[in-house]
């Protein structure tokens, strides 16, 4: 039996100060700040207090000549590419992580290098001659354990074979940077990760669930993340040039065929699949639509062909609403924007599975219905429950959810009811008296609400103020939101808005 594959990790700490500046930061205290809260710092603001996490204020009471500099993702990419075209040149098989964080194999560079703490100093040196000093670098058998190493190194630290739950076993539930788990972990007085380890695998699985057993592997070192290493990418963008523009999508569908198996004939020559693609559209106005497509296992040539027949459909839709004369297309161009190893997408010995079976048959109603002929069911960002609610058509990529640390403010918490009504219905809702309690502005309520939906009330709850949109006085709306349970023990989650009473959903 092989030893499991090695992990070498390199860490360039503070990038997001670095990118900022442009520069490593010297001694001036120096924070980056997203949101009024700082994601970054730098060692001379750290020596004065100031942390990750931290708000604004607080970090400016800490260090009062403290520098402020906005977050910025994109720069932060754009110059963490240079980094990677020089780690590029020395080893191959380069990923990253994130900006700042990058992991390669450690056997190929420990090979040539003459071992794992000899590759990573080399490493660490090519990269301090070329502005980035104050690297480091970490071993180990796994992702997560090598970057934990790299973040204890001075400047390399190499856990053995083996070794790793002995590094994490102090280690802070924290560094598993997933806030509500490892919050809920700190309630209950599990502190480190030996902690969490040393818990009953099912136990956690009851309580947490399967993300909750992932971040328990974790913590007792049984990383198995696999790494894929990033190859240099070649050329596989294929296009196409009409002599005449085409106005018809069936015509450009037609003509684009063989284009589509130019570009899975090129990945299948280098062993690849494509999980997504950017189609570019070149009008005779010279007009461009680009879009990026996802699937959901990896795309075919028919797959592809489908993709540019809907985008032709959405930009008709989008002419005639506007009552725009659809150009003609002169030019389609199909350029893969993220492939994987084809062997993670071969069907199995003895068969396909059901996944594997359901993705074959709901792409081919796709095909046949259209892009939005079938779609799933998506939970994303919203104050109202109907808002929350998202059908996104197959394939595509699900829209990022907000930070769970700082939800929708007015949002409700769990547990959520288990029917929604779409859109709220009227609800009956009295007090004593048999008139309908009214909510001021000041959210004071005239009098308990004693019956709802005919049922005499057992308890309810309010009211907590939802509003939306307080800068724009034609659509901003204020409610009041209260949960009632009645006598037959059913709970119900209802709204005071516009004068009346509204039921947005119910408990079962």
């Amino acid at each position: 039996m092989s030893a499991p594959p090695r992990h070498l990790v390199l860490w360039l700490p503070d990038w997001p100060v670095r990118a900022a500046l442009g520069a490593p930061p010297g001694d001036e205290p120096v924070a980056v700040v997203q949101a009024n809260t700082v994601v970054a710092c730098s060692a001379s603001a750290r020596a004065q207090g100031v942390r990750r996490g931290q708000r604004r204020r607080l970090a400016q009471t800490c260090s009062p000549g403290l520098r402020i500099l906005s977050a910025d993702p994109l720069q932060e990419q754009r110059m963490f590419l240079p980094v990677l075209r020089l780690l590029e040149e020395l080893v191959p098989g380069v990923q990253p992580l994130r900006p700042g964080l990058i992991a390669l194999r450690a056997r190929g560079a420990a090979r040539y290098y003459g071992g794992e703490e000899q590759a990573a100093q080399h490493l660490i040196d090519a990269l301090a001659e070329h502005t980035h000093p104050g690297s480091r670098a970490g071993v180990a058998d796994g992702l997560f354990t090598a970057e934990q190493a790299a973040r204890l190194a001075d400047p390399v630290r190499v856990v053995p074979p083996g070794g790793s739950r002995d590094l994490l076993a102090p280690l802070p539930v924290q560094v598993l940077a997933d806030e509500q788990i490892t919050a809920l972990l700190t309630k209950l007085g599990v502190r480190t990760l030996a902690d969490f380890a040393a818990l009953e695998v099912a136990h956690v699985r009851d309580r947490l669930g399967e993300r909750g057993v992932r971040l328990h592997d974790l913590a007792a070192g049984a990383d198995s993340r696999p790494l894929t290493p990033q190859k240099p990418e070649p050329q596989l963008a294929r296009e196409i040039v009409f002599d005449s523009p085409l106005a018809q999508a069936e015509q450009v569908a037609f003509a684009v065929r063989q284009t589509a198996d130019a570009v899975t004939a090129a990945l299948a020559g280098l062993s690849q699949v494509c999980t997504e693609v950017r189609i570019d559209l070149t009008d005779d106005d010279g007009g461009v639509s680009s879009r990026v497509w996802m699937h959901p296992t990896s795309f075919e040539a028919s797959d592809l062909v489908d993709r540019v027949r809907w985008q032709l459909e959405g930009m008709a839709a989008a002419f005639a609403e506007t009552e725009r004369v659809g150009a003609g297309i002169l030019e389609v161009r199909i350029t893969p924007t993220r492939v994987d190893d084809s062997a993670h997408h071969q069907p199995g010995l003895f068969g396909q599975g059901p996944e594997q079976r359901l993705h074959h048959a709901v792409s081919r109603v796709q095909a046949l219905l259209g892009h939005r002929g079938v779609v799933t069911p998506q939970v994303t960002g919203g104050r109202r429950l109907a808002e929350r609610q998202l059908f996104q058509p197959w394939g595509d990529k699900t829209p990022h959810e907000r930070d769970a640390a700082s939800p929708w403010p007015g949002s409700l918490p769990p547990p959520h009811p288990s029917e929604v009504f779409v859109p709220p219905v009227p609800a009956r809702v009295t007090a004593a008296d048999g008139t309908a309690p009214t909510v001021d502005e000041r959210g004071a309520l005239s009098a308990p609400p004693a019956v709802i939906e005919d049922a005499p009330v057992l308890s309810w709850a309010g009211p907590w103020p939802l509003r939306e949109r307080a800068w724009d006085a034609g659509r901003s709306r204020t409610a009041q939101r209260f949960q009632i349970v009645d006598e037959s023990q059913r709970a119900w989650l209802v709204l005071w808005e516009d004068g009346a009473w509204w039921a947005e959903g119910r408990y079962r």
